[in-house]
């Protein structure tokens, strides 16, 4: 290879490494012959999502049970005997409500434990979303892959259970309704959970075990799926966070374990308006079944016991299979890879091949670099946001043109590296300078050996960099080829987490895909140390870095498909006959300044009682708004008793009009004891004292605006203080306003309570109750049906 092409081969052979890794993580056709019925058939799959999206379908949405009607029978279509649970469940999450899942069985020839192939039919409620992806993709793959494996003619062994689980979206309460109230709960071994968290890319597996993950790996290996993307990194972070499945209510409640696959690209679209089937991804459903057809196939049949163990693996994919080996092979690879560090330094200094002093001088570009692509990334995404102040109202945190920002700082990134590299080294120093980003890279082993196991296999880039390095100081000569060679392991697993953290976790952590770089190129320096003129290099990258800023900038607006959120709410106080609108956003457009005004007031005040979401947000604007007519609900005192030093209190609130949603709150002194709501008691309520997070008490998803009933004791002496706040999802629709309808290119934003009606008032009981005789039942008061003035 000519001294003067070694750059650009260089660059060459990375670019089509990265290129057939990116390939070969997903399907990149779809079955569409629909003749071929013993397959998945992807268009088949989309075309039951399809159904399934046509319309949002939120639980107590009429399209919520049109959906369900759909599904059974779908699953009767198929020659499945189907069943319906339905029940009350107060999760942890704090949210109540009656849910209904739809569940069916293909029955097994053993009394083996059971296989469940689960995913939840509800669409994320308030912002329109018609859940394409999350999770109508799910349950479209599973009744396809079911279809074409009772087709197929099989006989599994092991029991396969079909679950669609009910108000996943609200607080996983279908399936914490199954697991803790299904008798078929205890036959469960194993569970493969679909899910989707954007609505294209490819899908992730994540492992969900109490326990050690090493038959789980095994038995997944076993299965030859097609495209695995997974490693045990991934998981690891993954629990660190505050996102649950269902999965996780199998695993933390009944000790269940199983497998979630999810994809997340796009995530802009999660639980917007714009999670529709135009924007699900075929290939990512084409991905979802190339997992779950293999899958069915060995776990309807394996010793779903196996799948237990109390050791953990270290497990990563590469193109087409997975490689998994035992935590405990973690150290002694660290203490392997340090001795031989140790051993070619020696020999290098022995050879004077190395000298201190340049290995000293190693660390120069090495800790330039680091500090100053952390600089320029933190700083510049700090102007970029400055710039920009709408993207604050994207609160997943990730933009449309995120993308964009991701490769601009990468490039950025990359520019410093071959800057300082440029200044502070040269290639017949790269040797010498080599020793200082290996050391780092052992040390950042070491700190992962001992708190994150499930990074280990990090170390194997580091392996492969060694290679090189022992290679150069033996023979003293310099092999172009080979270093490209031993360059892949880095490029295959180290680089899509420059991607993957800030998609999954948002843009904030862009200083996380900016530091990865920085650490990949210098383990490359075998490979990059070798450029000739790398400040020309540096100033390429810069250049692509500035277009890459410049097409965000272009794609910085909102249109159609990429559209604006923005909430609005009306409040009516009744206990001081005042109404206010209030939002959520942060920048203000026209629609909401129709409603706010140009000045609106900050919201402060409004914010005693925040109301649940999935980010804590809380309004920001507000302005005062005309007293609409709107029935009151009706509140009934139906028992208020003082025995010895307690109060038994029941109250029932009875909604004199359509709506969605309660929420409860009280004064965080009152001390909850016995508490149950609807005659259910918080699942995971130990001993008889209520735990709540501040004020707030419950929040009760209302289906054919059925009461809410609340049983409870406080101590006599308590202070009673609550409040209600009744909501309606129906403001647009609402005859007692005249909306103005949104531009094409604005929606709901998610994850919030928006486009509402809501009532707020103080619980009185009647005054004479703190006077009341012991032992003494009485029906206090009950307030009246009312319309506000």
């Amino acid at each position: 290879m000519k001294k003067s092409f070694i750059s650009l081969w260089s660059t060459l052979f990375i670019l089509i490494v990265l290129a057939v890794a990116q390939y070969t993580m997903m399907p990149r056709w779809t079955s569409n012959d629909l003749s071929t019925l013993s397959e998945f058939s992807t268009d088949r799959a989309f075309a039951k999502a399809t159904e399934i999206a046509k319309k949002p379908h939120y639980v107590s949405s009429k399209n919520h049970q049109e959906v369900a009607l759909y599904l059974q029978e779908e699953l009767t279509n198929l020659g499945l005997e189907t069943s319906i649970q339905e029940g009350y469940t107060l999760t942890n999450w704090g949210n109540l409500v009656k849910a209904k899942n739809i569940i069916a069985k293909i029955k097994g020839t053993s009394n083996n434990k059971a296989l469940v192939l689960l995913s939840h039919y509800d669409s994320a409620p308030h912002s329109s979303s018609k859940g394409a992806s999350d999770a109508g993709s799910g349950v479209a793959t599973i009744l396809e892959a079911i279809r074409a494996y009772k087709y197929q003619k099989k006989t599994p062994k092991n029991d396969i259970l079909i679950l669609f689980t009910d108000a996943e979206e609200i607080g996983l309460n279908g399936a914490a309704l199954f697991v803790t109230k299904h008798h078929w709960a205890k036959e469960v071994g194993l569970v493969l959970n679909f899910e989707a968290r954007g609505t294209s890319g490819p899908s992730y597996m994540l492992v969900e075990t109490n326990n050690g993950n090493t038959g789980l790996i095994k038995e997944f290996a076993k299965a030859k799926t097609t495209f695995p993307v997974t490693n045990s990194l991934m998981y690891s972070i993954y629990k660190m966070l505050p996102n649950d499945t269902d999965l996780t209510v199998f695993r933390e409640k009944a000790n269940i374990q199983g497998f979630n696959f999810a994809f997340i690209d796009g995530h802009y679209n999660y639980h917007t308006a714009q999670d529709t089937i135009t924007n699900l991804d075929k290939a990512s459903l084409a991905h979802q079944g190339a997992y779950l057809m293999p899958l069915l196939d060995h776990f309807s049949k394996a010793n779903l016991n196996a799948t237990h163990s109390n050791q953990d693996s270290v497990y990563f994919s590469i193109p087409y299979t997975i490689i998994n080996y035992p935590f405990g092979w973690v150290m002694p690879m660290l203490l392997l890879s340090v001795f031989l560090f140790v051993v070619f330094v020696l020999v290098g200094i022995a050879k004077k091949i190395l000298l201190l002093s340049d290995i000293i001088k190693g660390f120069i570009p090495l800790l330039a670099a680091i500090f100053t692509t952390l600089l320029a990334v933190v700083l510049g995404w700090k102007i970029v946001s400055k710039l920009y102040p709408q993207y604050k109202d994207m609160l997943n945190g990730f933009t449309y043109n995120g993308q964009d920002y991701i490769v601009a700082f990468v490039m950025l990134s990359v520019a410093i590296c071959f800057g300082c590299y440029q200044l502070f080294s040269k290639p017949k120093l790269s040797c010498n300078h080599y020793v200082a980003p290996l050391f780092l890279w052992l040390l950042i082993n070491a700190g992962l050996a001992g708190f994150l196991q499930g990074a280990g296999f990090l170390i194997l880039p580091v392996m492969s960099g060694l290679l090189a390095f022992g290679i150069f100081i033996i023979t003293q000569k310099n092999s172009p080829f080979l270093n490209l060679i031993l360059s892949i392991p880095a490029l295959i697993l180290i680089v899509p987490f420059i991607q993957t953290l800030p998609v999954g976790l948002g843009l904030n952590l862009l200083f996380g895909s900016g530091l990865l770089t920085v650490l990949t190129f210098v383990l490359l320096l075998p490979i990059f140390g070798k450029f000739e003129h790398k400040g020309i290099w540096a100033l390429v990258f810069l250049f692509l870095s500035i277009g890459f800023f410049a097409k965000a900038h272009y794609g910085s607006g909102y249109e159609a498909g990429k559209a604006k959120s923005n909430s609005l709410v009306y409040i009516l106080n009744t206990d001081t006959e005042t109404a206010l609108w209030a939002t959520y956003d942060k920048n203000l457009d026209y629609w909401t300044q129709t409603y706010l005004g140009k000045k609106p007031q900050k919201a402060t005040s409004s914010n005693k009682n925040p109301l649940f979401s999935k980010y804590n947000s809380v309004f920001t604007y507000v302005n005062s708004a005309p007293i609409a007519t709107i029935l009151k609900p009706t509140v009934a005192f139906v028992k208020d008793t003082i025995i010895a030093n307690q109060r038994h209190i029941k109250i029932k609130i009875t909604p004199n009009r359509d709506v969605n949603r309660y929420d409860i709150f009280a004064n965080p002194k009152m001390i909850f004891t016995h508490f149950k709501a609807n005659g259910t008691a918080p699942l995971d309520q130990k001993g008889s004292t209520l735990k709540r997070n501040g004020k707030r008490v419950l929040s009760y998803y209302v289906l054919d605006n059925e009461p809410l009933e609340m049983v409870f004791t406080i101590p006599k002496t308590t202070v009673f203080d609550m409040e209600l706040v009744e909501s309606s999802f129906d403001l647009m629709q609402n005859p007692s306003f005249n909306m103005r309808k949104r531009a094409t290119w604005m929606m709901p934003t998610p994850f919030v309570l928006t486009d509402a009606v809501i009532i707020t008032q103080h619980l009185k009981p009647n005054a004479r109750t703190n006077q009341l005789p012991q032992n003494k039942d009485t029906t206090d008061l009950v307030l009246p049906t009312s319309v506000a003035r």
